[in-house]
C-alpha cells in the first residue's frame, strides 16, 4: 500500500474536524444567552429535586458492567475471526477454541458466584447471614 491510499481516509477525517468544528462555532454565536435559575438546575426528568441525593450505587451494577464490556470484546474477536476463517487453517480453529472455552469457563464461574443473581434472598452465602437461628425456650 501506498500513502496515497490512505488520501480519502485523510480527507475524511479533515472534513469531520471541518464539519464538527463549524456547527460547535455556529452554535455558540447563534444561541441564547439568558441564563435562568431554572435553566442551570440540572434536568431530572421533570421531578423537581428536594434534596441532594448522596446515593451509592451497588458493586453489583459495576460488576455487570464489566463483564458486559468483557463478552462484547468476545463477539468483536469472533467476528473479526470468521472474516479470516478460511486464511487461519486448523491453527486459528484451535486458537479460537480454546478463547472461547475460557471465556465459558468465566461465565460459569460467574454465573456460580453468584454475580448474575441479583435476588440477594436466594444467594447461598447469604442465605446463612440473613437468616436468624430460633431461640429455644426451655420448658
Amino acid at each position: 500500500m501506498e500513502l496515497s491510499d490512505y488520501l480519502p481516509i485523510a480527507l475524511m477525517l479533515v472534513l469531520t474536524l471541518v464539519f464538527a468544528g463549524v456547527s460547535l462555532t455556529l452554535s455558540y454565536f447563534i444561541s441564547y444567552k439568558r441564563p435562568t435559575a431554572e435553566k442551570l438546575e440540572p434536568y431530572e426528568c421533570g421531578i423537581i429535586t428536594e434534596a441532594e441525593t448522596i446515593q451509592r450505587f451497588p458493586v453489583k451494577f459495576y460488576l455487570v458492567a464489566i463483564l458486559f464490556v468483557i463478552f462484547d470484546v468476545e463477539i468483536i474477536f469472533l467476528f473479526a475471526w470468521a472474516v479470516v476463517f478460511l486464511d487461519l487453517g486448523w491453527g486459528g480453529v484451535a486458537a479460537m477454541a480454546i478463547f472461547t472455552l475460557l471465556i465459558i469457563e468465566t461465565l460459569g464461574y460467574v454465573w456460580k458466584r453468584g454475580a448474575l443473581d441479583w435476588n440477594i434472598s436466594r444467594r447461598e452465602r447469604y442465605r446463612t447471614v440473613t437468616e436468624t437461628p430460633a431461640i429455644e425456650t426451655a420448658a
